[in-house]
C-alpha cells in the first residue's frame, strides 16, 4: 500500500495529542464473558486518507473498518475474514476484509453516497436497508473460503453485524462503534467494542467452573440469564467510543470501570492498522499473465504509463510499459 499522508495541519496536532491506537482484548465473569475495546481514532484517519471520503462515507466506511478490527480477536491461528453487507439504500454497501496478522482494509460500494437534504443527525439508517450480510473465511492450508450468510434489516452496521454472530455462529455477541466529528468535519474520535458471551458448556477456566458450564437447575439457569442481562446493561451504558477517545479517555477506564462488578483481565493488547498488502510488483505481474493479444494491443495504443487503482486502500499505482517487458 501506498500510505497517503494527512496534511490537515490541525488534524495532525490533535492526533498527535492523543495516545496511539490500541486494542485491549479482554475476558470477565470468570471466563464466561469476552470482549474487545479498541481505540481506532489513527485507524480511521488512516483510512479515510487512503480512500479520500466525505463525511458520510466517512462515518459508514469508518464504522465499518471498526468493526471489522474487532473481528480480529474472534480469529483462531492463520485465518482471513472478508465481510460484505449487500443492501438496499443508497450506501449499496461495502467490503471489508480482516486478516488475522493485524490489518483491515475495505471499501464501499459506491464512491459518493447520494444526500436528498442536509444531515439532521448521525444516524445512518435512511442510508442503509435491507440485504445480506456474508462472511467468508480462509484458514491456512484452505483451498477456497467457508462462506455463510444471513439476511438483515436493522439498518445498523453493528447491530447487522451481532445478529449475524447470534445466527449463524449462535454466540451471543454485542458490538458498538463510535467516530467523533469536530465542526469542520475532521475525524477526532473513533473506537469500537465487542463483547461475546461464550457457550453454557466447556471445561475450567483457571480452575474454576465456567459461570453457565453446568445448568442442571433452574436456579442455575436463572443466575445465567441474571449475569446476561447485567452485562448487557452495563454494554448499553458505555460512553460515546467516538468522543471518549476524542477526550484521551483510556481504555483501562472502561474496561475495568464499565464492567467493574464482573471482574475483568485484559488478556493482551494487539496493534491493528489500515493497510493493504498491495504493491507494484503485483500488479505488474497481474498485468504480464493477461493474453499476448491484449498485452500488445496496450503497447501499441497505450496508455504510457497505465494506472491501476487498488479498490481496497486507494493506492494508485503508475506502471511504463517499458516495466512490462
Amino acid at each position: 500500500m501506498i500510505q497517503a499522508q494527512i496534511e490537515d495541519s490541525d488534524l495532525i496536532a490533535h492526533l498527535d495529542s492523543l495516545p496511539k491506537d490500541d486494542m485491549a482484548v479482554f475476558v470477565m465473569a470468570e471466563g464466561r464473558v469476552r470482549g474487545a475495546l479498541f481505540h481506532g481514532t489513527h485507524f480511521v484517519n488512516q483510512m479515510r486518507a487512503q480512500h479520500k471520503t466525505g463525511i458520510l462515507e466517512t462515518m459508514v466506511l469508518g464504522q465499518a473498518s471498526l468493526c471489522g478490527a474487532l473481528l480480529l480477536p474472534t480469529m483462531k491461528g492463520r485465518e482471513h475474514v472478508t465481510w460484505r453487507y449487500e443492501i438496499d439504500g443508497p450506501a449499496q454497501g461495502f467490503s471489508i476484509e480482516a486478516d488475522s496478522s493485524g490489518y483491515v482494509r475495505g471499501y464501499l460500494f459506491t464512491d459518493v453516497i447520494p444526500v436528498e437534504k442536509p444531515l439532521e443527525s448521525w444516524d445512518l439508517s435512511p442510508f442503509l436497508g435491507a440485504g445480506t450480510l456474508s462472511m467468508a473465511t480462509m484458514h491456512e492450508g484452505d483451498r477456497e473460503p467457508y462462506t455463510s450468510s444471513v439476511a438483515v434489516d436493522h439498518k445498523n452496521i453493528a447491530l447487522d453485524l451481532a445478529y449475524y454472530f447470534n445466527q449463524s455462529e449462535q454466540i451471543q455477541t454485542a458490538f458498538n462503534t463510535g467516530i467523533q466529528m469536530d465542526k469542520e468535519g475532521r475525524v477526532i474520535g473513533a473506537g469500537g467494542m465487542f463483547l461475546q458471551v461464550l457457550p453454557e458448556t466447556g471445561g475450567q477456566f483457571k480452575g474454576v467452573q465456567k459461570l453457565g458450564s453446568q445448568l442442571n437447575t433452574s436456579a442455575d439457569k436463572k443466575a445465567d440469564a441474571d449475569l446476561i442481562d447485567r452485562v448487557e446493561l452495563a454494554f448499553k451504558t458505555a460512553p460515546s467510543l467516538g468522543q471518549w477517545f476524542s477526550e484521551k479517555g483510556t481504555i483501562e477506564d472502561i474496561v475495568y470501570g464499565l464492567f467493574r462488578e464482573f471482574k475483568p483481565s485484559i488478556a493482551l493488547h494487539r496493534d491493528v492498522r489500515y493497510d493493504c498488502p498491495c504493491n507494484k510488483e503485483t500488479y505488474i505481474n497481474y498485468i504480464r499473465r493477461l493474453p499476448k493479444a491484449e498485452l500488445d494491443d496496450m503497447k501499441v495504443k497505450g496508455p504510457d504509463p497505465l494506472e491501476v487503482s487498488c479498490r481496497n486502500c486507494g493506492s494508485v499505482y503508475h506502471i511504463s510499459l517499458a516495466e512490462l517487458s
